[in-house]
């Protein structure tokens, strides 16, 4: 990103100096005439700062910002305020820099002649496929303020879903690391010195002793060569699974995990249904809906799934019996998507789905973190009573043949 320094005339007569944030000259040049200027001089100022390029790659737009941006576009849809002047009002007003960058080049894009879908579409880390396509239809219909405020209550159900899952399993994930982070500094620590004061004793050490000294000696000795080969596995593992294939494999493994992988699929039903359902009710046809949901349901064994549906429904097969072929599917939701179809209201089939789902989901997590906290101090107890009573006792079989 550059910086150019321009000096232009606008629609008024008036001379503006200032400075625009652009790729290259004949961007800045494009956005600044789209603004109604006349350019009488433009050049680059210079590129950012190494640090501000760093600070700008870590940057995003958080789902809580873009929930009340929906909302605020929804209101001021809802008072008859145009479209370039509502995202030219937002710009200004966001608290978000980032943010606020998006709403000034989707504004300039609209000044441009182009539509609000469109200029969406160019800013994918901020509006998903979903989002652009329900904006599309909020335009063909003529009812963008309802468009937007389904956007936002969507969003706002989805992230609130989706953090609660992750939430549950940060305490596990972090209890579990710091316990072998521990468990490591002792075997390589404190242990090799007991060791020594246990093998000069010349006393019989207990068999699950010498299993806890091996394990600290090959630790100790290797040290360096098992953080080279987990480094190195790590590394396979990563590249592997940045495959499309690795990636179906990944979320494929996860789903067969006992209690998660349910929890999981919970979860990816829920985004499912719920995205089918908002579609759906929009006026968006069934195959465009399938296909979209597979681009954002972010899970890649639901979205080559729902892939491979979207060309079987395309080819004039029922929804619900494309689904039924895929174990992915339960036969619950499969028997609700035949009765949408039967009775005509699937849309609102599929949103009974989604709560339902949501629910589900809500009452995995409470019984999971529940269940966490005694099965995580029974087994930390069991692993520091393994450690301690292999230390402990050959030392008092020491203390007690003096």
């Amino acid at each position: 990103m550059a910086i150019f320094e321009y000096k232009a005339v606008d629609q008024n007569g008036e001379t503006r100096a200032g400075t625009i944030d652009a790729v290259n000259k004949e961007v800045a040049i494009s956005s600044l005439q789209r603004r109604g200027l006349v350019i009488q001089y433009i050049n680059e100022q210079g590129t950012g700062s190494l640090l501000s390029m760093n600070i700008t790659m870590f940057e995003r737009v958080k789902p809580k910002e873009v929930v009340m941006l929906s909302r605020q576009i929804a209101t001021l849809f809802e008072a008859q305020v145009s479209a370039l002047r509502i995202f030219r009002l937002l710009s200004a007003e966001t608290d978000s820099r980032i943010l606020g960058k998006h709403l000034v080049e989707i504004a300039d894009d609209l000044q441009g002649g182009s539509t609000i879908s469109s200029a969406l579409a160019k800013h994918p880390k901020v509006f998903s496929k979903f989002y652009v396509n329900m904006v599309k239809t909020g335009e063909e219909t003529g009812k963008l303020d309802e468009t937007f405020a389904y956007l936002a209550d969507y969003i706002d159900r989805t992230y609130e879903t989706t953090s609660k899952a992750k939430n549950a399993l940060i305490y596990p994930a972090f209890v579990i690391l710091t316990f072998i982070a521990v468990m490591t500094l002792m075997l390589t620590t404190v242990i090799p010195k007991l060791a020594v004061i246990l093998t000069e004793s010349g006393q019989e050490i207990p068999v699950y002793t010498k299993i806890v000294l091996g394990i600290s000696y090959f630790l100790t000795q290797y040290f360096i060569l098992i953080i080279i080969a987990l480094i190195v596995i790590a590394g396979v593992i990563y590249k592997f699974y940045s495959s499309e294939a690795g990636r179906v494999q990944l979320s494929t493994m996860r789903m067969s995990i006992p209690y998660i992988g349910t929890l999981y699929q919970k979860l990816f039903l829920s985004r499912l249904a719920d995205n089918l359902s908002t579609m759906l009710s929009s006026g968006i046809q069934m195959v465009r809906a399938v296909e979209i949901t597979a681009e954002v349901v972010d899970d890649a064994a639901y979205s080559d799934v729902l892939k491979k549906a979207a060309l079987e429904i395309q080819g004039g097969r029922s929804a619900s019996e494309v689904f039924a072929k895929y174990p992915e599917f339960p036969g619950i939701i499969v028997a609700m998507i035949r009765i949408g179809e039967e009775t005509g209201e699937l849309g609102k089939i599929l949103d009974t789905m989604a709560k339902f789902y949501r629910r589900e989901v809500q009452n995995a997590v409470d019984t999971l973190v529940t269940m966490i906290e005694p099965i995580m101090i029974v087994t930390l107890a069991i692993g520091v009573g393994i450690l301690l009573a292999s230390v402990l006792v050959p030392i008092y079989n020491v203390s007690a043949g003096i």
